[in-house]
């Protein structure tokens, strides 16, 4: 597997990730998707939607803004207690999460999360915990710090015009969950997912796109009768598991963490991570939790309004319990390009760069390759305006043809569809599969054919 160093530099060279504002200097941690990396998030959100929403059916999707009322985010509780703890170097004013300053330094032998901040301090103190930037360890005090990004709405900045950018898509759909289900006439149990940009103002984000504070997320709010989450709860550990293998990821670079009784919140009856082996071990890809009724009972609390359940069939009414399957598309778009990228040996000696993505992540499906460019760029323009109609495919004219396929496999691409005198003479192509190299020969027709049967999921 690549380190994290490889994996920024052949995101960076072949236009899937650029660091974001960079002809001024950067923005810390924040990365723009170059045309390949649109390319391919795009198709995980496609993978995801027609997955768990356009194939199920129970499930429906939903679209809600990023900037909610602030009185959301008071009921989901996210205003008193959605905050990290952070200490400062007096040194050199180096910022670091102080729970996983404490986990390091003790070497995964404490977890800190939810520690008291004197406790922090103390175990600071005493162990004579050392600044990773500087090397001193002359440390503020620990103090929480608020995740949530505030602005403020309208032309006067006072505090009735604060508002926040939303942290999580999921309070959206649970204020939406009486009109979705009374528009659609939805029946438990059913679930409402979205695609979405979340904003969290992290201490220390870091590890390329893993943790950043601007960042898309997809979640299922799965809404169902009380007594039926453990059900469910299993139903989807197991179908976001497989939904990850059926992409190709192995299951050697996936394992599953539940978390311990005593640390789970209060009104939570589970929690399971998906894990993937990343460069710096093992971490949190996907989340499932059973969630209960907490959600849809602090916003009837707070706005008044019933969100309760009259089940047709017992006439009773109740408030429904939530499974919550949330995944982040920059995590399992790392998790894709590190468990298909390889370094390949060839018989005679020479390495490929080869980037195994399942054909409907590829950014491109295919490539059209005329053979030689003042003869066959005609014919291959003609092959490739008929194929973009449908699917997503690029066109290259430029080097020599071994060159030409290498560029390819480095993106994953695939298949690569050669125009050359057989084209022209009796209507046929040349079509090279990737990972195999083997070719076969395909009639200019029966290409959009050829293409379907391979590029499904």
């Amino acid at each position: 597997m690549m380190t994290l160093e490889e994996l920024v530099s052949y995101a960076k060279r072949y236009g899937f990730v650029f660091a974001g504002s960079e002809i001024y200097g950067g923005l810390a941690n924040a990365w723009d998707f170059g045309p390949l990396g649109a390319l391919l998030t795009d198709n995980i959100k496609k993978a995801w939607f027609k997955k768990f929403i356009d194939e199920s059916k129970y499930n429906v999707r939903l679209d809600t803004p990023i900037i909610l009322n602030s009185k959301v985010w008071e009921a989901s509780g996210h205003l008193q207690s959605f905050n990290d703890p952070k200490v400062d170097c007096k040194n050199c004013h180096n910022r670091e999460r102080a729970d996983k300053l404490v986990e390091k330094a003790s070497k995964g032998t404490i977890d800190a999360d939810g520690m008291k901040l004197e406790d922090i301090d103390k175990f600071i103190k005493e162990n004579n915990v050392k600044c990773p930037v500087c090397g001193k360890s002359d440390w503020t005090q620990a103090r929480t710090f608020s995740l949530m990004y505030k602005t403020n709405q309208g032309v006067v900045e006072d505090s009735s015009s604060t508002v926040y950018l939303r942290p999580e898509t999921a309070q959206g759909i649970y204020i939406d969950f009486k009109n979705v289900q009374r528009a659609m006439r939805l029946k438990l149990p059913f679930g409402i997912g979205q695609a979405g940009k979340a904003f969290r103002n992290e201490i220390t984000p870091g590890n390329f796109l893993f943790r950043v504070r601007e960042f898309e997320q997809l979640e299922l709010e799965f809404f169902l009768k009380p007594g039926d989450e453990n059900y469910w709860f299993e139903y989807y550990k197991d179908f976001s598991f497989k939904f990850l293998t059926n992409l190709g990821i192995k299951e050697e670079n996936l394992s599953l963490y539940d978390h311990p009784k005593e640390k789970l919140a209060f009104y939570s009856k589970g929690t399971t991570d998906i894990m993937f082996r990343y460069p710096w071990g093992f971490d949190e890809l996907w989340g499932i939790a059973s969630r209960t009724n907490y959600d849809l009972s602090k916003h009837m609390e707070f706005s008044g309004e019933s969100l309760e359940y009259l089940d047709p069939e017992t006439n009773e009414k109740y408030i429904p319990y939530v499974v919550e399957p949330s995944l982040g598309v920059g995590r399992l778009f790392l998790a894709l390009i590190l468990n298909s990228y390889e370094n390949e040996l060839l018989e005679n000696g020479d390495t490929r760069e080869i980037l195994h993505l399942h054909p409907y992540l590829a950014p491109y499906k295919a490539v059209v390759l005329p053979l030689i460019k003042k003869v066959h760029s005609e014919k291959a323009t003609e092959v490739f305006e008929m194929l973009s109609k449908e699917f997503n495919v690029s066109y290259d004219d430029t080097q020599a043809i071994g060159k030409r396929y290498r560029r390819s496999d480095a993106i994953g691409t695939p298949f690569a569809i050669t125009i050359d005198d057989d084209t022209l003479a009796n209507g046929t192509v040349t079509i090279r599969d990737r990972d195999t190299m083997k070719q076969d020969i395909v009639k200019v027709e029966d290409i959009k054919d050829y293409l379907r049967e391979r590029v499904n999921f």
